[in-house]
């Protein structure tokens, strides 16, 4: 058991937690994360111009977050057992040797393998330095505080695509991987100095068969989402075996947790109906989230034809709405109640699920900015209240992994959507493009990313590129959509009992 403590095992006075001190390397790695999600958006159209293998664009997100969601249990879970400093330590490392590697790469193959080695890293990142939090401050305190750390997201999203759009055009899209460097030293040496927690050393028996059937699981998932109907036929064996796999892993992995002493995911925190709810909530806002954010920079790019800056402007909207909405929500959530709050927060997401839905060219890229901006606002209100609820349910013991099962669900459902979404885009695609010029494939999108070369591309051409590009991101926005009602839906099943206190 892990504590942060004021006092040595022996009752002998011990160094200190300096709380504003922990809390600000907290949010500087969280910052690194952020960042990390706005920055590489903005800059992925440059990346394909220069890499090629716009097939692949999908795999980018879809590899970080393979194993960002793969690894959060884990994470959460060894932070209940050794600590949060050196689990967090560990996550930061892998995040920052990741981050390097990527802005080496030379084709998309290997950025899609260094993306593995930082998605690895960023399972720890969110979720111990949310948990941090809940252990140095008390309940009362939480919502404020979550709220500065949701002002991170704001934060990012002024900068990051600012930053990643003039190191696009100015410089090199290289260094949106490498600016986490610094962040990351700088987080690692304010929580070794600031943090001191008491660790009481015990013999554990970690959860390996849990982690290896959901690394399975989800891998199996992924697969299916980003291949089926593109490369593999449904009917296909890859596909059908693929599908056998998640069913067999998932049966293995829940009888597992059921018999492991010390398991990756208690299922027993599952049983507080208001847990269970916000958690699958987080899975549906997660598909919501990775679809605007992934693919809303080659719209306003390849078919609005602005450039970088512009579209990074686009997403940056959905993170100030984010930490204004987070701000709000923890004073909410003291007057009119967790379920209340959700419940707006939800409404807030269809708002701008339907303001994408019905974007076009014509409507120019600040339509695209009001949808981000109303998405961010719904975002901010559900997870804050999310995070707050669950954290103040369940015990020291178990609230690292109850932030992190949290956190898991959020993340899975963007490795979901990315697959899904990513799927989504390319099947549609391939289809217009082969009703209406059999010459271009998916990859000719790619022409649209550059001036130069969508310059040179005959009006004819250039149309049929944009115009299925538009076809096929609105089917995506649709299924945006039908989660954002679904998420609403789901809101709707929070017990009334919390509508008056968090």
């Amino acid at each position: 058991m892990v504590e942060v403590s004021n006092q040595g095992a022996m009752g002998a006075p011990r160094k200190q937690t300096k709380r504003s001190f922990v809390l600000a390397a907290v949010m500087l790695a969280m910052f690194m994360g952020a960042i990390e999600a706005t920055i590489v958006s903005t800059a992925m159209p440059a990346i394909v111009a220069d890499l090629g293998g716009f097939k692949l664009y999908s795999w980018v997100f879809s590899a970080y977050l393979l194993m960002n969601s793969v690894t959060v249990l884990i994470y959460g879970k060894l932070s209940d057992l050794f600590g949060r400093k050196p689990i967090l330590t560990i996550g930061i490392s892998f995040f920052l040797i990741g981050s390097i590697l990527c802005g080496f790469a030379s084709s998309m193959k290997m950025l899609i393998v260094f993306r593995l080695i930082q998605g690895f890293g960023a399972g720890a990142v969110t979720p111990i330095a949310t948990t941090i939090v809940g252990d140095i401050y008390t309940t009362e305190e939480r919502a404020k505080i979550q709220g500065y750390l949701s002002s991170v997201w704001g934060i990012s999203a002024v900068t990051g695509p600012a930053i990643g759009g003039l190191l696009v055009q100015y410089v090199s899209w290289r260094y949106v991987f490498w600016i986490n460097v610094p962040l990351g030293i700088l987080s690692l040496i304010g929580l070794w100095m600031f943090l001191h927690e008491n660790i009481r050393k015990k013999l554990h028996e970690i959860d390996y068969i849990g982690a290896v059937l959901i690394t399975i699981a989800i891998s199996s998932i992924m697969f299916v989402l980003v291949e089926g109907g593109v490369h593999w036929s449904w009917g296909s064996w890859q596909i059908i075996g693929l599908l056998a796999a998640v069913v067999l892993s998932l049966i293995g992995f829940i009888y597992q947790e059921g018999r492991a002493k010390e398991p990756i995911m208690p299922f027993s925190i599952w049983r507080q109906k208001s847990i269970f709810i916000a958690n699958i909530t987080s899975l549906t806002t997660g598909i919501m989230l990775i679809g605007i954010s992934s693919f809303l920079p080659t719209f306003v790019q390849g078919v609005m034809e602005q450039p970088p800056i512009i579209a990074g402007f686009t997403l940056t909207t959905m993170s100030i709405g984010w930490p204004i909405a987070s701000a709000l929500s923890g004073k909410m959530l003291n007057t009119i109640g967790y379920r209340k709050t959700s419940l707006i927060g939800g409404v807030f997401l269809i708002i701008g699920s339907v303001t994408f839905v019905t974007m076009t060219a014509s409507v120019g890229p600040v339509w695209a900015a009001i949808g981000s901006f109303f998405i961010g606002v719904g975002m901010g209100l559900t997870s804050t209240a999310f995070i707050v609820s669950i954290q103040s349910t369940v015990s020291w013991e178990q609230r690292g992994i109850a932030t992190a099962a949290n956190m898991f669900m959020r993340n899975l459902g963007n490795t979901i959507g990315a697959a899904l979404l990513g799927g989504i885009l390319n099947n549609r695609l391939t289809q217009y493009l082969s009703q209406h010029d059999r010459s271009l494939t998916v990859n000719d999108t790619n022409l649209l990313l550059k001036v130069a070369d969508r310059e040179k591309l005959s009006n004819a051409i250039r149309n049929i590129l944009q115009d299925g590009l538009t076809l096929s991101l609105h089917y995506v926005y649709d299924v945006v959509l039908a989660f954002s009602v679904l998420s609403l839906f789901l809101i709707l099943f929070i017990p009334k009992s919390n509508n008056s206190s968090v």
